[in-house]
Parts: C-alpha cells; structure tokens; sequence
C-alpha cells in the first residue's frame, strides 16, 4: 500500500501522463474545412473537440455537486459565521504564497514576487500565520498565479478545453500545471517531511469547500438564467483564464470571495 507521503506524487504524475497523452490525441483534431470561414470561426472560439466526452464529465460532476458539495458548502457557510470563514479563507490564501511567489519569479514579474513575498511575511506575522490579511489593509494587493498561467506566459498554447472529474473546467495546459502544483507546492513537500503527509488532504478538501462556498450564488445565476449550463462555463472559464493569464480584472463567478455575504437560500 502507498503511503500518504508516496501516493500525492503519483497520482500527479499519472494525471501529468494522462494530461500529455491527451494533447498529442487531440492535437490534431481536424476543424473543419476553409471553405466554410464561419464555422471555422466558431470552432476556433469553443475550443471543444472533446465535447462529447466532456459533458458526460461535466454530468458527473454537476450531480455530485448537486447532491453533495453545493448542499455541504450551504452548511459551512449556515454554521460558520462570516467572521471564521473569512479567517478561514485568508489562512489557506497564505498557504498559496510560496506557489504564488515562485510562479511569480517564473513569469519574470518581480514586482509582483516582491509582493507575494512581503504579504506572506506580514500574514505570517502580524497576521497570526495568516489568520488576518493585514497586507491588504496595507495597501499590498494579493494576485493570483499558478504553473498554468506560467506556462502560457511562456508561450505554451491551452490546447482543447476538457473538463476534469471533480476539478472542473480545464484544459490541458492548465491540467499539467496542476498536476505540477500537487507534486511541488513547498507547504506540501513540508508537511510531508515533518510526518504530515495527511494533512495536505485535509488542506485540499478545506480549500475547495471555502471555494465552493464563495461560488453558492453566483454559479446558481449562471445555471438559472442558462439555456446551456455546460456552454455557460465553459465561456466563463476560458474568459476567466485569459484575465488571469494577462493580469487583467476579472469579474467571473470563478473570481468569487467568500467575503461577499449574502441570504442563504
């Protein structure tokens, strides 16, 4: 049997194998022909050759969120008051910065690392490890960055969209990069030597319930007010990503904060 400690990397690794295999598959999907221009056009735009099989994940995981994550992430936020889940949230964004911070240098944007570097420090710190986000207040703004995004500022195209089982919207590139993340985030690798190997499994679960939970209205829009939830997000996503990507603002359901209270339904 895998140990904890054994078992992150490769099941990493065979999503990083599983991800390359399927982008040399699909790489050359054949568009259609150039004799008709609007329907190269609107292939070129969605992106989807794998559609057939990304909504049949995308089904799994709309009842799974249905029946169990969405009516989980309603009771997180129905028992912990706004207070604790936004110490909550701000304590796992700080966990973020070592990844952050090195995708940062990556990307050849020191300005930004110089941020990431001295939010953590006074998080960490004066923030009670990152139980306060004093650097906000601070006028030291938190941004966002992950290996996909680096990948595409190094040129590295995103290839078709696919929709991953429990994860979501992606695409290859992105697919790879967190594959990547999983195997080398330095909070990871930490909690792993010190005999921690399980906890990384507990912070994984708690992150995505405080992500979820930030999405509860947001995403109930899009699906209530979508002819076609699939197509829905699936434009999201991609204009989610390219904001990212250029460091542009982002006004998505993905960009959701957990601050933004409102009536539970």
């Amino acid at each position: 049997m895998k140990t904890g400690k054994q078992a992150k990397p490769l099941i990493a690794a065979k999503l990083a194998t599983a991800l390359m295999a399927l982008v040399f598959v699909t790489g050359c999907a054949t568009p259609p022909p150039e004799s008709d221009p609007e329907a190269v056009a609107e292939w070129e735009q969605v992106n989807d050759p794998l559609e057939p099989m990304n909504r049949v994940v995308f089904d799994f995981n709309n009842t799974l969120d249905t029946y169990a994550l969405r009516p989980v992430a309603e009771g997180y936020r129905d028992l912990i008051p706004a207070f604790g889940r936004e110490r909550i949230h701000d304590f796992l964004q700080n966990l973020h910065a070592p990844l952050i911070f090195a995708n940062d240098l990556l990307q050849g944007e020191g300005d930004r690392a110089v941020q990431t570097f001295f939010r953590a420090a006074f998080n960490t710190t004066f923030g009670v490890l990152g139980l306060i986000d004093i650097a906000s207040a601070a006028g030291i703004p938190l941004h966002e960055e992950d290996f996909g995004q680096t990948l595409a500022v190094w040129g590295i195209g995103e290839g078709p969209y696919l929709v991953l089982p429990l994860f979501g919207p992606s695409n290859p590139r992105d697919g790879f990069g967190l594959a990547v993340e999983s195997y080398a985030d330095p909070v990871g690798i930490g909690l792993s030597n010190v005999g921690y190997a399980e906890a990384n499994w507990g912070r994984s679960a708690l992150d995505g319930l405080d992500r979820r939970t930030a999405m509860l209205e947001s995403l109930d829009d899009v699906k209530r007010t979508s002819l076609d939830f699939y197509a829905s997000l699936r434009s999201l996503y991609r204009q989610h990503r390219a904001a990212e990507i250029s460091n542009g603002g982002d006004q998505t359901p993905f960009s959701a904060h957990p601050s933004s209270e409102t009536a539970p339904r």
